[in-house]
């Protein structure tokens, strides 16, 4: 069974960085996109950004684009997201997620195969 695992999140100040970590198991993971949302409260699920199998070719949505960085390493199975410059809007929780055998870094949820339980990200002003 195949499994995402996020961890990293927690309470911090506007300003400050963040890093998650998403860990799989039993994935596809080098044929895999990797994307990151978050679902703030009372929102639609964000799309924020993707990065393709190999690692080669990211995309950002406009509303973390200089602030976010995603990673990942092939050779560990994890993907990771470093936010830098945190605001309170940037508060939700947090998602990782695997589009297996996919061409393109594609931003609507439900081309996703998988996803993690999530984790929360807090930042206060």
């Amino acid at each position: 069974q195949v499994q995402l695992v996020e961890s990293g999140g927690g309470l911090v100040q506007a300003g400050d960085s963040l890093r998650l970590s998403c860990t799989t198991s039993r994935l596809s993971f080098s044929r895999s996109t990797m994307g990151w949302f978050r679902r703030a409260p009372g929102k639609e699920r964000e799309f924020l950004t993707g990065i393709s199998g190999s690692g080669s070719s990211t995309y950002y949505a406009d509303s973390v684009k200089g602030r976010f960085t995603i990673s990942r390493d092939n050779a560990k199975n994890m993907v990771y997201l470093q936010m830098n410059s945190l605001k309170p809007e940037d508060t939700a929780v947090y998602y990782c997620a695997a589009d297996q055998n996919a061409r393109f870094i594609v931003a609507i949820p439900t081309s996703y195969d998988y996803w993690g339980q999530g984790t929360q990200v807090t930042v206060s002003s």
